[in-house]
């Protein structure tokens, strides 16, 4: 039984790798957690070289852009990330944002994420917005 489970478990985490956004099996949560998908999207503060999003600006955007679309509850994380800028050839270090979003298989909800990726780099003049999306097993 053991050795069949883990066949399995490594099939399942190869085919989510080749196909990405692959949902879980219901089979595969362990009661009570169902089969969810988990966002998650990191916002950059600066604006060019400096500190420019405020809390203040990004709960405004929290709460005009993420929560009418995912409206049962997100997490936002205060954190630091680093990534190369391409234009100018250097890593780049700052002060970001974590939002984690957990929700249940849905197109629309997929498209959402691109939306608010898309209406952050635009109201803050931003490059990119990461957006990461991952099968997982969700109880509450």
């Amino acid at each position: 039984m053991w050795k069949a489970t883990m066949r399995l478990l490594i099939a399942c985490g190869a085919a989510a790798t080749l196909v990405g956004c692959a949902s879980l099996p219901a089979t595969m949560c362990l009661p009570p957690s169902q089969p969810m998908l988990n966002a998650e999207l990191a916002f950059g503060r600066n604006i060019g070289d400096r500190l420019g999003v405020s809390d203040a600006e990004f709960k405004r955007f929290t709460a005009e852009e993420i929560t009418p679309r995912f409206p049962d509850g997100l997490t936002v994380v205060d954190s630091v990330g680093q990534w190369r800028d391409s234009q100018r050839g250097h890593v780049v270090r700052e002060k970001a944002k974590l939002v984690t979003l957990v929700f249940a298989e849905n197109p629309a909800k997929r498209a959402a994420l691109t939306d608010i990726a898309e209406a952050y780099k635009l109201r803050f003049k931003q490059q990119a917005v990461m957006v990461s999306v991952r099968p997982s097993c969700v109880s509450f």
